[in-house]
């Protein structure tokens, strides 16, 4: 499991941090936005203040042990933001929302981080809403089903993820192409203590493993496009550029080529159009 450390915010405002384990990606496609989805104890700090403001940031923290010996100070429950902060030595800075929207107040972020994902608590699914903070001792029925208070002592948020922060050789290496030394030193956390330990192991050097390449036939791309759009027509040349995509995402970037071609009053795409269809999503792709 990943080792996050979730900044939060406290009834007056201030960042405090909490570790956790049980977060992992619930919307991935097939909405306008991306989201994460965090398991814990509905007491908990950090559940307790999502419950309050809806704002939180997920903090990726390298394989460090310094990193992963803070991430266990800060583990032991029932320590308050009063208790524990002071004492943390991770380093603190304002993210992108602080940035995008200074007349609100967010999470600070991680300055040793290698990703962070700023989030908001999708509160009006599973009407979350009506969650709301101040029991400590556990909360009574009724429960919801998938987002808010869940149990008598357990919560989970859907978290609609609002921006990512990630260090420039990690972010170049997605665009550019990654190598196995261009990963980040990500610790694997066991999710498991005793009563000494919190056990985890170090990073090692990732291990390649080739994609089998499949390709379809210009007279199959060519069946899918004649039925994509009435007006807007491929040459052979065009559909042979688009022979290495998978057949599920096929139907999907031939419409975003008619997209482009009736923003540009093109009826048949060519091998050129095809070209400057594909410079276009490489700058986009760049840009994000």
């Amino acid at each position: 499991m990943p080792t996050v450390i979730i900044s939060t915010l406290t009834a007056d405002g201030k960042t405090t941090l909490g570790p956790y384990s049980l977060v992992q990606p619930y919307y991935v496609a097939g909405k306008d936005y991306y989201a994460m989805l965090l398991n814990c104890r509905n007491s908990s700090n950090t559940a307790q203040n999502l419950l309050r403001s809806g704002k939180c940031a997920l903090n990726f923290i390298p394989d460090d042990r310094k990193y992963f010996k803070e991430a266990v100070k800060l583990s032991w429950p029932g320590d308050t933001p009063e208790e524990k902060m002071p004492k943390c030595q991770f380093r603190l800075e304002k993210g992108l929302m602080a940035e995008a929207h200074p007349e609100e107040t967010f999470p600070e972020v991680l300055t040793d981080a290698f990703q962070v994902l700023e989030c908001t608590w999708m509160s009006d699914l599973d009407n979350g809403s009506e969650c709301k903070p101040g029991e400590l001792n556990g909360y009574e029925p009724p429960y919801h089903d998938f987002n808010g208070i869940t149990s008598k002592f357990g919560a989970t948020f859907i978290l609609r993820v609002d921006k990512i922060l990630m260090k420039e050789k990690y972010y170049n290496a997605i665009i550019n192409g990654v190598r196995a030394q261009d990963f980040p030193p990500v610790p694997v956390d066991y999710g498991y203590r005793d009563s000494k330990n919190f056990w985890y192991t170090k990073h090692r050097r990732p291990i390649p493993e080739l994609l089998p390449v499949r390709t379809t036939t210009v007279d199959s791309v060519r069946y899918a496009a004649d039925r994509i759009d009435d007006k807007v027509k491929f040459t052979d040349e065009a559909c042979a550029m688009l022979v290495r995509v998978p057949r599920i995402f096929l139907p999907t970037a031939l419409k975003g080529c008619v997209a482009w071609a009736k923003e540009n009053n093109v009826t048949l795409i060519t091998a050129e159009h095809m070209a400057i269809i594909n410079d276009k999503r490489s700058k986009e792709k760049n840009k994000k």
